[in-house]
């Protein structure tokens, strides 16, 4: 998936070299987060390219409100030439792909601020499994508020492509709050002629202690994710405390050399913790405050699986350092067969709960699903933790 294509006087030449430079030979969905010239601006090469070049692209989503520059009528012609299919994308859509789903929160039906094009820009929750990426394109107050109002905590996530390339109406406080990001990106020149990213935007951000990242000063940043950390890699190393951004020496677009990692994110659970990357290229470890693991699966019970329900059973455990309180977590099958823990049930650092399929007497160590017959397959299934807000907390897959 690529989001946006970067200026138009850049006509997708940075795009494309770094795709290239990674082998990308084909482009699934090529997300346009609106129709703004400086995020389309590569739009039409990087379709004629992977069109006649590579392999293609799979569909373009696009959020349907138009422009009347000459970038976005070269975008539109380069997909009518191609024959790319393009879809108007609005929240609801989802982008399935492989164990990462991206779900569009917005804009709504109907759309936003009278049709304004920021307003109206795709925001992507993209997840895989408990780490969360927040695209939001240009959104700024109104979409913020439109966010905030539907989703609500539903907005976690691990990091943040701040709005508008850190606008003072965008990344507000009530979104802020919501989202409760572990970093924040700012995307935008060093020399912007409009001031981005915008003092109180930064102050905002400091004020939830939220690291932040730019790419004037940091170059290109790669975020990479094994479903339970995030590394973070930049090239120049540069302040991440918001308002020392400025503090950092610029870096151009398009400029050569390695990028360096600089700090792990662990998302087991519903906490995340920063941990530098150690100098000697090693990673220093950290123990999250508290994180669900699954400890063991006893699918296959002994006898007849529906004659020993209470056999078959999922242990968990809480590898952190902290108490875990999971009241109101739910525990599900691939074929969608759901339990919730009960109010009060916790679980101390390194203790255990085993999660029975059949029936009998909660304890502080053992929970009866109540079920009639088995749910885990003996050959292979999933495991899947929702906490009370609905968001993941661990998938897991046995064989």
């Amino acid at each position: 998936m690529l989001i946006d294509t970067g200026d138009f006087r850049d006509d997708g030449e940075y795009v494309l070299s770094y795709l290239q430079s990674h082998g990308i030979d084909r482009i699934d969905y090529l997300v346009t987060s609106h129709s703004d010239a400086d995020h389309i601006g590569g739009n039409a090469a990087v379709i004629d390219y992977f069109e006649t070049q590579a392999d293609g692209i799979g569909a373009v989503y696009d959020p349907g409100i138009t422009s009347t520059s000459q970038t976005y009528e070269a975008y539109l012609d380069a997909i009518e030439q191609h024959d790319v299919p393009l879809y108007r994308t609005q929240a609801g859509d989802e982008i399935q792909m492989g164990d990462v789903t991206s779900q569009v929160l917005s804009p709504p039906e109907g759309y936003l601020a009278n049709e304004d094009r920021n307003e109206n820009s795709i925001v992507l929750m993209t997840q895989f499994g408990t780490s969360r990426f927040l695209f939001t394109g240009d959104a700024e107050h109104e979409a913020e508020e439109y966010l905030v109002d539907t989703y609500g905590s539903k907005l976690h996530s691990t990091v943040l492509k701040t709005g508008h390339h850190g606008s003072g109406g965008s990344t507000t406080a009530p979104f802020l709050a919501a989202a409760q990001p572990n970093v924040a990106v700012v995307s935008s020149a060093y020399d912007s002629q409009y001031g981005h990213p915008n003092e109180e935007t930064l102050s905002r951000l400091a004020a939830q202690s939220v690291p932040t990242y730019w790419t004037a000063t940091h170059g290109t940043i790669v975020f990479e994710s094994d479903g339970q950390r995030i590394t973070v890699g930049t090239q120049r190393d540069a302040p991440t405390e918001p308002t020392r951004l400025r503090e950092g020496m610029p870096i151009g677009p398009g400029t050569t050399g390695e990028v360096t990692a600089r700090t792990t994110i662990t998302t087991n659970g519903t906490v995340a913790t920063l941990t530098p990357v150690a100098t000697d290229g090693g990673t220093e470890t950290e123990t999250p405050a508290s994180s669900l693991a699954v400890a063991d699966v006893h699918a296959d019970a002994a006898g007849v699986d529906t004659d020993n329900l209470n056999d078959e059973y999922i242990v968990f455990e809480n590898t952190g350092t902290d108490t875990l309180d999971v009241s109101g977590w739910s525990v599900s099958d691939a074929a969608g067969r759901t339990y919730t823990f009960p109010s009060g049930t916790t679980l101390d650092a390194g203790a255990t709960v085993t999660l029975h399929t059949g029936t009998g007497t909660d304890t502080s160590t053992d929970y009866y699903w109540g079920s009639g017959s088995a749910i885990w397959n003996n050959g292979g299934d999933t495991i899947i933790v929702t906490d009370n807000t609905g968001a993941l907390v661990l998938e897991e897959t046995y064989a």
